[in-house]
């Protein structure tokens, strides 16, 4: 009786003379969405590891959440102290300053807690443990974005949504269903667009292996400029972080119908209503870079 198991894995094609050949196929051909659960269960799993480890030392992770919260708030301790000199920012008072504090950093948080270690790829691909997660059954992909999965992180998703909560307190805004809902949307679409840029700074590094810095000055120095309004920076920034790197999609754009100020650049009402749409763009860009960056690695040898 012939095995199950081999049956399962041989694919029967027909000869040239007639005759039954068999041809070995161990893995197979997996689909898009079963990729994508695979890279899921890994990440999961692997997270999960960490956030174990970590809470094995409570207080350490008190103190270190602690620290990563008041690290990250001496950034809006020094707009708060721009506003004890002015009244006014790019023409923009405290409240609504912060309310795009509050977006941006938020959503910058939850794409730093989900994929910060990112940045780690270039020192792997140097000393060739890289060659180590692909030899394992799950995604590259996962197992770089939760090695080392820092919980400590969440202090500046705290932060900022303490600042959010501020704003949306003492702004005299004339709500509606839209805007309502815009400001999850937001949060969540901004976490997407941050995360592809990581991703797209990672795969970077397979090329330029010490990138990191170059990848963090588009991640963490995006994050800090939408902390501020565009109409502090000159229209040529506000174009390149509108239709290049579309960090505007984040918190300018929708934030700015949600306060009722017109955009900048004079673009249509409705564009506030697309990040949801250039977030998954965003990821499809990321997702092709990521493929070509990790099929273009040539290991150490090591």
């Amino acid at each position: 009786m012939a095995d199950p198991v081999e049956e399962a894995v041989l694919e029967r094609t027909p000869g040239v003379s007639g005759a039954p050949e068999w041809t070995a196929e161990p893995f197979p051909r997996q689909g898009p969405y079963e990729r994508l659960c695979d890279g899921l269960r890994a990440y999961r799993l692997i997270t999960a590891m960490w956030m174990r480890s970590t809470m094995a030392y409570r207080a350490s992770f008190a103190m270190t959440a602690l620290g990563n919260f008041a690290a990250t708030a001496l950034d809006f301790v020094a707009i708060l102290l721009m506003f004890s000199q002015v009244d006014r920012i790019g023409g923009y008072g405290l409240p609504e300053v912060a309310f795009l504090y509050g977006v941006a950093g938020t959503a910058f948080g939850l794409a730093d807690l989900a994929l910060g270690s990112m940045d780690r790829l270039g020192r792997r691909v140097r000393d060739g443990t890289l060659d180590t997660l692909l030899v394992r059954p799950a995604p590259v992909l996962a197992q770089v974005a939760a090695d080392r999965f820092a919980l400590r992180r969440l202090g500046r998703i705290v932060q900022g949504l303490l600042v959010l909560g501020y704003a949306l307190a003492v702004l005299d805004i004339q709500w509606t269903p839209l805007k309502v809902l815009l400001v999850p949307v937001m949060l969540l679409s901004g976490g997407v667009i941050f995360s592809a840029v990581f991703v797209a700074g990672a795969a970077f590094q397979f090329v330029a292996q010490d990138a990191s810095e170059v990848q963090n000055s588009f991640t963490y120095g995006g994050s800090t400029l939408l902390q501020y309004p565009p109409t502090v920076f000159a229209k040529d920034m506000v174009r390149g972080v509108t239709f290049v790197l579309p960090l505007a999609f984040v918190n300018w754009l929708p934030a700015l119908y949600v306060l009722g100020r017109p955009y900048p650049l004079d673009l249509p009402a409705w564009v506030a209503f697309t990040p949801p749409l250039v977030a998954a763009l965003c990821c499809a860009l990321a997702g092709i870079a990521w493929r070509a960056g990790l099929r273009a690695y040539r290991s150490t040898g090591s």
